[in-house]
Formats: C-alpha cells, sequence, structure tokens
C-alpha cells in the first residue's frame, strides 16, 4: 500500500503499530478536491461541529471552542494560531474515503479525521496523545519534531495539553501528501512553515474507567435481579446508626447475583462502539420511499451507510447505532457485506433483506446511492 509507503498492512502491524513512529513519503495525493481555509471556517461556525481555536500570544496559550461568528476568523492575526474541525469525514464525502482507507484495522478502532489549519507559525504545541495517529499534510509544509521523551508532565495552567518540557529527538518537513504515524504517548511538536491543512486520523482508545462504567450503565438495563432485603432474626440494636457485619453481608449477597458472561460482553461491545457520538443527528429522509420505491431503487442505484453511522457485527448479529438489529436470518450475508464495504451494490436483493434496510433508511443510518 502505497498510504502505507510501501508496507503491506501485516508488516506496518508487525514493526510500526504501537511501536515505533514511521515517516511515509507521497502517502496520498488522490484528492478528488482540497478543502479550503474558507470552506473549514464555514464548518467551524455550524453548531452541530466540534470546532477549536488556539492561539499562541505573548507566551500564553488561549484555546477557544466553537461554534464561531465569521467576524472572528476576520479578526485573528496573519501567523500563530490553528483552527481544528473533529469528525469531517461525517461532513465532506471525500474524507470519508479517505478515513475508511485504513480498513485494515477494525472499524471498532476507527475514530475520525480531524482537519486542521495554521499559518505560519500555527501550532498546537509540544504534546502526545494516548491514541494512535496518522498526520497526513495536505498543502503548506509542516515542521514535524518527535520525542520519546513524553515525561515531564503538561503546563498545569495552560488551557489545553502542552509539555513543559521537550526534547526532540527527530525532524522532518512535511509537505502535500507526506504522512506521518505516531504510536501512543509519542511526543510531538508540529509549526506550520507556509499556510496549510493537517488531516489527523485518530484511532479510538478508551480509558479502561470510561469502558467500566459504560458496561455498568448497559448491565442496568440487561439485569432483572429477583428478591429483596429482608431480616426476619433481627435482634433489638442499643446502637442504631451503627452498619452492622449483618446487614454489609447481606448486601454483599445480593450485589454477588450480578453476574456477566462472554455472551453479555459481545453484546455491550456492539451496542458501546456503534454508539454515535453526542453531538450527532441523523437526517430522516423528509419524504421518505415507500416500501416499494425503496426496494426499486436500491436495485437500480445499491446504498450505503450513512457518514455519521457504523455498522457492526459479531457471530450472528449486526449491530447499528448503539442497537442490535432484528432480522431474517438469510440477510446476514448482506449485511455483513453492508457493514464491512460500507455500501451494497445494485441489485434485486430478497425482501427479507430490503425490510432491515428499509427500517435503517427510515431512521436515517443509510442513504441511498
Amino acid at each position: 500500500m502505497q498510504l502505507l509507503g510501501g508496507l503491506s498492512p501485516e508488516e506496518f502491524l508487525k514493526d510500526y503499530w504501537q511501536k515505533k513512529p514511521l515517516l511515509i513519503r507521497n502517502a496520498w495525493s488522490n484528492f478528488p478536491e482540497l478543502i479550503d481555509y474558507a470552506r473549514l471556517t464555514e464548518l467551524a461556525q455550524q453548531r452541530d461541529v466540534e470546532s477549536r481555536l488556539i492561539e499562541y500570544k505573548d507566551g500564553r496559550w488561549k484555546a477557544e471552542s466553537g461554534p464561531f461568528r465569521a467576524s472572528r476568523f476576520s479578526r485573528l492575526p496573519e501567523t500563530d494560531w490553528t483552527v481544528l474541525v473533529g469528525n469531517v469525514n461525517h461532513l465532506v464525502p471525500h474524507t470519508e474515503d479517505l478515513l475508511y482507507q485504513f480498513n485494515f484495522l477494525p472499524y471498532t478502532r476507527l475514530d475520525d479525521l480531524m482537519i486542521s489549519y495554521a499559518p505560519p507559525g500555527g501550532t498546537v504545541g509540544p504534546h502526545y496523545d494516548s491514541y494512535d495517529v496518522f498526520l497526513l499534510q495536505v498543502s503548506g509544509k509542516k515542521r514535524w519534531q518527535i520525542s520519546s521523551d513524553d515525561a515531564s508532565g503538561f503546563i498545569e495552567d495552560a488551557p489545553i495539553r502542552v509539555l513543559k518540557d521537550f526534547n526532540p529527538e527527530q525532524e522532518w518537513v512535511l509537505e502535500h501528501g507526506d504522512m506521518l504515524y505516531l504510536p501512543p504517548m509519542y511526543a510531538h511538536y508540529g509549526v506550520a512553515i507556509e499556510p496549510g491543512m493537517t488531516y489527523s486520523i485518530g484511532f479510538r482508545a478508551p480509558k479502561t474507567q470510561e469502558i467500566a462504567g459504560k458496561f455498568l450503565e448497559f448491565l442496568q438495563d440487561e439485569m432483572c435481579l429477583e428478591g429483596m432485603y429482608s431480616d426476619p432474626h433481627r435482634q433489638a440494636t442499643r446502637t442504631p446508626a451503627e452498619i452492622d457485619k449483618e446487614f454489609v453481608g447481606q448486601i454483599g449477597e445480593m450485589l454477588k447475583n450480578i453476574t456477566w458472561n462472554d455472551e453479555t460482553i459481545r453484546r455491550f461491545v456492539g451496542s458501546y462502539f456503534t454508539e454515535p457520538k453526542p453531538h450527532v443527528f441523523y437526517d430522516q429522509p423528509d419524504d421518505p420511499l415507500g416500501f416499494d420505491e425503496f426496494a426499486a431503487a436500491v436495485a437500480e442505484n445499491g446504498i450505503r451507510i450513512d457518514a455519521k453511522a457504523l455498522v457492526l457485527y459479531e457471530s450472528d448479529r449486526v449491530y447499528a447505532n448503539g442497537e442490535a438489529l432484528e432480522f431474517e436470518p438469510e440477510a446476514l450475508p448482506w449485511l455483513q457485506e453492508l457493514a464491512n464495504q460500507r455500501k451494497l451494490p445494485a441489485a434485486d436483493y430478497p425482501e427479507s433483506l430490503i425490510t432491515i434496510l428499509y427500517e435503517c433508511y427510515e431512521y436515517g443510518y443509510l442513504q441511498l446511492s
């Protein structure tokens, strides 16, 4: 894959993934269009888009969150700032296509494509991320310095995560189409030399605390525990404020009824990793086609997963946006193909498949091609 500098996915995963950085010259040049500064700032003005503006002025960091007014960008100086827009793959089709070029990794790990624009001097400071990231330079030039030393800690009062001390070990200038892969916790510092964009392809790495919390929420909806606290042999007490050992022991016995198995975890994973982010909403069709019209449209043009949606499967279960789908068993192979390829070609499909596709279409999870 040219995307990986001629390495096969297997070679990249064996030698670099979560192990060491990789610089790839001319990794990607197949851009149907280039998002310019004007287009990016238009996105940053939308309420349903995550955006930030970071400036470095007079030795201090300043960070603002969008949505922004157009006048905010007109007041910016010529240097030393960066505007960032997240989840651009939800908004611009060709960036979604680029994101899914990384499908040699499971979709459970693939997160989003963020775009940052910076004039000369623009930077978000030396920092490290807790997840894997590919940094693709698109137009302009940016100097990247990296270091395996991330132990200095972050500046306490800064509004963003900036390392106190940064001692670069390697340095490169990336130009249009060049890409840098960085494993988690690898310190890096990018500074724009010329006005340009950086496409950041990030990967999900949820914290154990987050997973545990979400799993307990999931169990709450899954559990149906029988019984009630009782103490028919209770003795009179002279210390009514004391929490006695027998009470604690019985509560402990009740809690032991909370159990789970591998199947519970599989259902949780399917639900959690397809659940949309809080700011994501789906546009249901204003004038949806009837069932027969929909079937004819799929037969003629095919269908695709909406850019904001994710479909995953395991065994004979298929999940979309936090829910397990209900469908006839014969539809499973096509649903798995849809999940892997994110689209189905034009064809006459059985009614059992069209039924579940139509349901997802009505919710806004699928779009006709």
